[in-house]
């Protein structure tokens, strides 16, 4: 029999609803025992079997529960995770990891010091135009890779009233919520660059935080853009590759977020699927010979973050997602904040 791990959500905002409690509801190998929720009666509502406590202390101090997760605003991201490390729990936090490197730094000691795991919800890497993307690059159908270019744009010219995302606070702005997808990413397929450059800016009236970036990574023969913005009504392509063998351009957005909001549940056999008037478009040459094609979207399923997390907690098996992943994505944001500042290029230091 397959064991359980038995789980506290610390917190019922969209990410909690959305990204975490469909999945850890409906996947084997889990159960969800616990959700702290303090002021309203949404999580009551939705779960109305699900134990709702109303401090994070009464999940961590809970000798049932296995692991914590933490989908709170990122400000809140180190002390909770600090505590329910120290109590022997296992840890996801929702993205980006912590505020600062040197908080993802310190977490990564506790988490090893105690013998337990801690893992950032990079969620974006269980898509389906990411996976495709990946097995493109594997294959190595566009041969040499000279270009990459990211885009994660959004069209929201008002301002959603209280959101922490768009108020002056730390770990708030795009660059933090959006831009962490993007860097993750890049990091995954390309590992460290060498060098950043970035613009940042609030082209909102009223928002206090980022809404808007452009970063530069540079490697060795490989220029990577990574860009998003909230005024982009007309989207260009979500990904371009280019390679001396080809590309692959792909638009649109994995379908996963859309269906999670409108309450469809992740349960079904099709789920991640995409429609074959989003799938990308391949072009290659080999020699005289050129093939374009619409090239099939691989299925995403962010519940596979769920199913490799509980192969590392119950299996020992290498954790797909690490906390030094969280930590690089952190410090790369860093580095983009301090280029902008600066106006300069800057050198990726620090990096592990």
């Amino acid at each position: 029999m397959e064991k359980i791990i038995r789980t506290g959500l610390i917190g019922f905002g969209v990410s909690g609803q959305v990204f975490h409690a469909p999945f850890l509801t409906t996947l084997e190998g889990y159960r969800l025992d616990a959700i702290v929720q303090r002021h309203d009666q949404t999580a009551s509502r939705a779960y109305p079997g699900i134990s709702v406590r109303k401090s994070p202390e009464e999940v961590w101090k809970d000798p049932q529960i296995d692991l914590v997760v933490i989908t709170v605003p990122t400000s809140g991201h180190y002390s909770l995770a600090l505590n329910a490390l120290r109590a022997k729990k296992h840890v996801v936090l929702e993205k980006p990891i912590t505020v600062t490197s040197r908080e993802a730094l310190d977490l990564i000691r506790v988490a090893r010091e105690m013998g337990v795991v801690l893992s950032p919800y990079h969620n974006r890497r269980y898509t389906g135009d990411f996976r495709t993307i990946r097995t493109i690059l594997k294959k190595g159908s566009l041969g040499r890779i000279v270009e990459f270019e990211a885009h994660y744009d959004r069209f929201r010219p008002g301002l959603r009233p209280g959101a922490w995302r768009e108020q002056a606070l730390p770990g708030s702005g795009i660059l933090y919520d959006l831009g962490a997808h993007l860097i993750d990413q890049a990091l995954v397929l390309f590992g460290a660059p060498g060098q950043i450059s970035s613009s940042l800016r609030i082209q909102r009236p009223g928002a206090g935080a980022t809404d808007y970036f452009d970063l530069r990574l540079d490697y060795p023969d490989l220029p990577i853009r990574l860009k998003s913005g909230m005024l982009v009504l007309e989207q260009g392509p979500r990904y371009m590759v280019h390679g001396d063998h080809g590309s692959f351009v792909k638009y649109g957005e994995d379908p996963q977020e859309a269906l999670l909001r409108s309450g469809v549940s992740p349960a079904g056999k099709d789920w991640g699927m995409e429609s074959k008037e989003f799938w990308g478009i391949l072009h290659t040459v080999q020699g005289d010979q050129q093939q374009r094609e619409a090239c099939p979207t691989l299925a995403g399923n962010f519940g596979d973050y769920y199913r490799d997390l509980h192969e590392t907690i119950t299996a020992g098996k290498p954790l797909q997602v690490r906390p030094e992943d969280g930590y690089n994505t952190i410090r790369v944001i860093e580095l983009a904040m301090e280029s902008h500042r600066l106006g300069k290029t800057l050198d990726c230091t620090g990096l592990l």
